[in-house]
């Protein structure tokens, strides 16, 4: 058989997997600009196609760094039973506790988010706009995958109860069939958050909580759904893939209650949120005199090398599930 039509092939006969997809990604950080009070409107409106479309720069980066896939997820029933008191919040604490490489094996998000929100501030606080966009699209990508059930499970793809395929159809095949069409986005206001560790730790075990309900809703909804329409061939991209039935895919929803869209409103707003937070936090610099607007040829050049290794590369170390376009 010819390489070609192999690949065409295995893409036929394969349910894509992604991690709150990239579409998701993107409408999350596009979104998210509009919460904005006006003084910070002023620069992250202009500059929302750049907000949108690296939004997925760090799911990218994963085909380039080994280290970068452990800051997408934590899989926090490693530590025991909800709500988890045994893994310690605080990251000095846990690595006494559990040592770093533990830690990294088993996920890093909370806590990464915490450091991408100093270093959004400090990029505030040096009046850098070029780092101040880089960083703001990427925090809104680690703080949405924290909004994830499957991203807080170490059952992430249903591989342990022959569900895989999943965590791509909750988090990408579902919002790419509905947002645009029925979800709302029209949220209100971004909130100054007080306590950020507080805030990203109640959201990782919101996800926590709710990753039993996403698998076992997915069971029960294939035991009763007649086999031969769980599935369809559809046009991705230009090729055809089986992918999940829109019926079954709307079945599930529902029987979901509406959980994905609250849990991609609630992205939306804390990703407002966080931006919000790291401008006040950096004494609310004014927007409209920033230095350094664009960007240099060393990002320039990062940009590029993401693109192609995304294209053209595998994964760097553990796969907790596949990016896709």
């Amino acid at each position: 058989m010819r390489p070609i039509a192999l690949i065409i092939l295995l893409l036929l006969f394969s349910v894509q997997s992604f991690c709150w997809g990239f579409f998701a990604h993107r409408h999350i950080n596009y979104h998210a600009v509009f919460l904005l009070p006006p003084e910070m409107i002023i620069l992250y409106k202009p500059n929302i196609d750049f907000l949108t479309e690296h939004s997925v720069d760090p799911d990218k980066r994963r085909y380039v760094l080994e280290a970068e896939g452990p800051r997408h997820y934590i899989d926090i029933d490693h530590y025991g039973k909800y709500p988890f008191s045994e893994l310690p919040r605080k990251w000095e604490e846990a690595v006494t506790k559990f040592g770093e490489d533990t830690l990294q094996n088993y996920g890093i998000v909370p806590w990464w988010v915490q450091i991408m929100l100093s270093r959004l501030t400090n990029a505030f606080k040096e009046k850098d706009q070029a780092k101040i966009l880089k960083l703001s699209a990427e925090i809104g990508h680690y703080i949405s995958d924290a909004h994830v059930p499957l991203h807080a499970c170490s059952n992430h793809d249903g591989q342990f109860t022959g569900q895989k395929g999943i965590h791509g159809f909750w988090e990408s095949r579902i919002p790419e069939l509905l947002a645009d069409k029925e979800w709302d986005f029209f949220i209100g206001k971004a909130e100054y958050i007080k306590n950020p560790e507080e805030f990203i730790w109640a959201r990782i075990l919101e996800s926590a909580a709710a990753a039993d309900t996403v698998l076992k809703a997915e069971k029960e909804l294939t035991d009763r759904f007649p086999a031969d329409q769980k599935f369809s061939f559809e046009n991705r991209n230009g090729v055809i893939v089986r992918q999940y039935a829109s019926a079954f895919s709307k079945a599930y929803d529902e029987k979901l209650n509406g959980m994905i869209e609250r849990r991609m409103r609630q992205s939306v707003f804390a990703v407002a949120s966080f931006w919000y937070t790291a401008w006040i936090n950096a004494g609310q610099p004014n927007l409209k005199t920033l230095s350094n607007k664009t960007f240099s040829e060393t990002d320039l050049k990062e940009f590029e090398a993401l693109n192609h290794a995304w294209q053209n590369q595998p994964i760097k170390g553990k796969a907790h599930e596949t990016p896709h376009p």
